[in-house]
């Protein structure tokens, strides 16, 4: 029987594309005592996270954030500014594109989704312009949003969100721009307001570092306006008395104040480092690399065929044909302690994701890669060399640039 005391030694390697390791400075910080959520210490935490977040999403406007993950997140953005029957165009890259999508139906939306034909649709990013196509034949306006996912988890996809925005505009469509960096925010380059997005869907456990339990909605000038004509229903989800309560630092019902100390910390080690997010985006990339490298040196392919979208995020690992992918992580589970990210939906057992977020350096990546070697050479995978050897040359002759700030 597995029970939850099972301790071996050592640290269990978490080096799955989310929930990510929690850094113990995040961790102290959460167990501080919790406090009254109406007192006035509350309003200092209150104003603390809410302009930290704001900055990493690179936004002036109102970011909401609550107690819920990012499925949650994902039906506010939608019920906020749609009503019953709305026409929304959907663009599918991989699993969470598609749940996305059955969420919108399942609130009673006018769906349709575009993508490229057959496997390719999960292995390439958004095409803007099919999008764009789509909103030229759209000569009466009927499509009220279109919905893309910036970084998409199951494939190791990030798309160009402002070339989405671009085609939008070049058809002069006043469809609202709805996009998903649950697994990007902290993690790939993000920019709310430059990027022109109308709706940032994100969540707590990815490259914010934190448990889950905390969906974020990041708002436009565009987006509150069409909030307050739109009539899907919504109460718990609405943002209107969100953003006017946060204005005092304050919420409408019970915050996850806890999760909130959290926040507030894990805002200042993206935010005050040499070189700030800057410096965590080209972080994330130089690791992506390597980690890259090491599939290649093993000769196995790599989930997203477009090297222009690789995520800096995670790295999606195709196993050969007749390998089952899951039957390979169970043994690296099995015999290292070390959790990879499953296949999910239409690849299910034909790949497995390493995640090279948040809180990583060179040598919990070296131990991730070491781990998977071991394990695909006693799942009887033949490799072409050593992708452990690779990724050591790579780290060693790339050095990073950036260091953390110590705390005060």
């Amino acid at each position: 029987m597995l029970t939850l005391d099972f301790h071996p030694t050592g640290r269990h390697f978490l080096s799955i594309p989310g929930p990510s390791p929690v850094p113990d400075r995040i961790l102290r910080a959460m167990s501080l005592p919790t406090i009254d959520h109406r007192g006035p210490e509350f309003a200092v935490l209150g104003k603390r996270v809410l302009s930290g977040i704001q900055q990493v999403f690179r936004t002036r406007q109102p970011v909401v954030i609550y107690p819920g993950s990012g499925t949650g997140a994902w039906e506010a953005a939608l019920c906020n500014v749609l009503s019953p029957g709305d026409a929304v165009l959907m663009y599918e890259t991989g699993q969470f594109a598609a749940l996305w999508h059955k969420m919108a139906v399942r609130l009673g939306l006018k769906t349709e989704v575009l993508g490229l034909p057959g496997a390719e649709n999960w292995r390439r990013g958004v095409q803007a312009d099919l999008i764009e196509k789509r909103l030229r034949a759209d000569t009466q306006h009927e499509i009220k949003a279109v919905c893309v996912v910036h970084n998409e988890t199951s494939t190791g996809v990030t798309s160009d969100i402002q070339a989405v925005r671009r085609a939008i505009d070049a058809c002069k469509h006043p469809a609202l721009l709805l996009v998903d960096t649950i697994s990007g925010l902290g993690s790939a380059e993000y920019q709310h307001d430059a990027w022109g997005v109308d709706v940032s869907i994100s969540g707590s456990q990815k490259g914010l570092m934190l448990p889950p339990g905390l969906g974020f909605n990041a708002l436009s000038a565009r987006a509150i306006e069409a909030s307050k004509t739109a009539r899907m229903p919504k109460a718990y989800w609405a943002w209107d008395e969100m953003v006017e309560m946060n204005k005092t630092g304050y919420f409408p019902t019970t915050p996850n104040t806890n999760l909130l100390y959290g926040l507030a910390e894990a805002c200042d080690m993206l935010l005050q480092q040499d070189g700030g997010l800057d410096a965590v985006w080209a972080r994330h990339q130089r690791w992506a690399e390597g980690v890259r490298t090491a599939v290649r040196a093993w000769g196995l392919e790599i989930q997203c065929a477009d090297p222009a979208v690789y995520s800096p995020v995670l790295t999606g690992v195709v196993t050969p044909e007749g390998v089952d992918a899951d039957k390979v992580r169970q043994v690296i589970w099995e015999r290292f302690d070390l959790s990879l990210g499953t296949g999910l939906g239409k690849v299910k057992g034909r790949m497995f994701r390493i995640g090279h977020l948040g809180d990583c350096n060179d040598l919990t990546l070296m131990a991730a890669l070491s781990g998977s070697e071991m394990g695909l050479k006693l799942a009887g995978v033949k490799l072409a060399s050593s992708g452990v050897q690779a990724a050591m040359e790579y780290f060693a002759g790339h050095p990073a640039t950036a260091v953390l700030k110590k705390a005060a």
